[in-house]
């Protein structure tokens, strides 16, 4: 009989409950969950209902689960950003392996301390930085493997956050302020960092970052704009943030178009029009988006400088109509440009006719197109329709592997650590005027900014 790892969850909201949770549901073979844990109680009634969780395994809060004695081989840390760390120190001295949701910490002496505890008690740390796990990036990072483009001189990408994704995770949502949990180029594009590092084989050496927030403020609010979208707000016809509009009514994420996963599942639970409604009129997520407590930036650039001097650029936008990434990696024989709206990579080796590579379909065509796909990327189909284009499924069933049948986690903490690294030096930079950060010296130099 195939050995069937156990599983504590501490964290029952979108990624705990609807992503890694749900997974549990469609997968009863490969892991089986035993403990939960959550601020909610309503969460974890339900939760333990659908998995048959003993109720004496089941509590308030994560540091509860970890007063009790070891309840799974595993722990799913998907808790607020602020408490992974003592969440996770305390979890590695009780033995357990970790599926830990990112940041790994707000603080990087803590991210480096998580990775050293791990090593010391021999246990499986994996951080979910789930775009390796896609078939898009896997294919380009195929390529680049090949040396079909060269040496990589120079990358540049974009992560364009969307609209009412920005307004309702990084305005409305979890993610609005820095204080609270962490600044937006960890909270959100620690995602790109690891990728973009991955992806050129290279350490990164100095960082500099400009950004701020731009829109989402007091000053910038229309004159006829209310506290909240339904207090008879007269801006709100020509406003596309309306919470209204996103939550309930909207053609691509409003329930009355059938939409009853994210972002309306974080906004309430059932749901339902009635209580979006009922939701939004007294919640945080019906607040007009100039008028809450948010911080962090709306648009951000960093430049990053690698050991071998070759260059990264990347930009983050809330000011786009899709959420999606592009990617442009020049190479000394050939480039390569892609994006995660359409799945397709295109690549140019000098001299040579370009190839397109669709990494969502089996037999691809694409009329009109020049020029002609030549290949798909492998395992297209078993998680095309899941979070991250498939990349949280294949991740979880990656480390659910190392269980089983063993392997090397794409995503191990020590692997994830740099990335993290990456990121407070360019909030550093952004925050001191764009000057340029060593990496090698960002934890003296937060230690320092923090004291301040």
């Amino acid at each position: 009989m195939t050995y069937i790892p156990t599983v504590a969850i501490a964290g029952l909201g979108s990624r705990g409950r609807h992503t890694y949770a749900r997974y549990a549901e469609m997968n009863p073979d490969k892991m089986k969950i035993t403990a939960l844990a959550d601020t909610n109680p309503g969460r974890v009634r339900e939760a333990a209902e659908t998995f048959r969780v003993s109720g004496s395994n089941c509590f308030n809060s994560a540091a509860e689960l970890l007063a009790a004695e070891k309840l799974a081989d595993i722990l799913f840390i998907c808790t607020p950003d602020s408490d992974h760390y003592y969440t996770a120190m305390t979890a590695l001295e009780k033995k357990y392996h970790l599926l830990l949701e990112k940041p790994i910490s707000v603080n990087p002496a803590e991210c480096i301390s998580i990775a050293q505890s791990a090593k010391e008690h021999g246990r499986h740390v994996v951080v979910c930085h789930v775009l390796r796990y896609t078939s898009f990036y896997a294919k380009i990072k195929e390529i680049i493997n090949s040396g079909r483009i060269g040496e990589i001189v120079a990358i540049q990408a974009i992560e364009n956050v969307g609209y009412y994704h920005h307004a309702h995770s990084f305005v409305r949502g979890n993610w609005r302020n820095s204080k609270e949990t962490s600044p937006m180029i960890l909270a959100k594009c620690c995602h790109d960092m690891d990728i973009l590092l991955w992806l050129s084989g290279r350490h990164v050496q100095n960082i500099h970052s400009y950004g701020n927030l731009y829109y989402f403020k007091p000053e910038k609010a229309p004159e006829s704009a209310a506290l909240r979208c339904l207090d008879d707000c007269k801006a709100k016809d020509s406003c596309p943030y309306d919470a209204e509009r996103i939550y309930i009514n909207s053609t691509q994420t409003g329930v009355t178009a059938g939409n009853t996963d994210w972002p309306n599942n974080v906004v309430t639970d059932p749901v339902t029009e009635e209580n979006l409604h009922r939701a939004i009129k007294t919640g945080p997520y019906g607040r007009c988006v100039f008028h809450c407590d948010n911080d962090v930036v709306d648009h951000q650039v960093v430049n990053l400088e690698m050991d071998n001097k070759a260059t990264i650029s990347f930009t983050m936008s809330a000011f786009t109509g899709t959420i999606s990434r592009h990617l442009k990696v020049m190479g000394t024989l050939g480039e390569i440009e892609a994006s995660m709206e359409t799945n397709i990579v295109k690549t140019h080796v000098f001299g040579q006719e370009p190839e397109l590579i669709d990494t969502n379909l089996n037999n691809a065509e694409i009329s009109g197109r020049e020029p002609r796909i030549v290949d798909t990327a492998p395992d297209h189909l078993q998680w095309s329709d899941t979070g991250h284009g498939g990349g949280d499924f294949r991740m979880m069933d990656s480390f659910l592997k190392l269980f089983t049948t063993g392997g090397e986690a794409l995503t191990s903490v020590d692997n994830s650590v740099e990335s993290h690294l990456a990121c407070f030096a360019a909030e550093y930079s952004r925050t001191h005027g764009g000057i340029s950060v060593p990496v090698k010296k960002i934890v003296e130099l937060y230690r320092e900014y923090k004291n301040d």
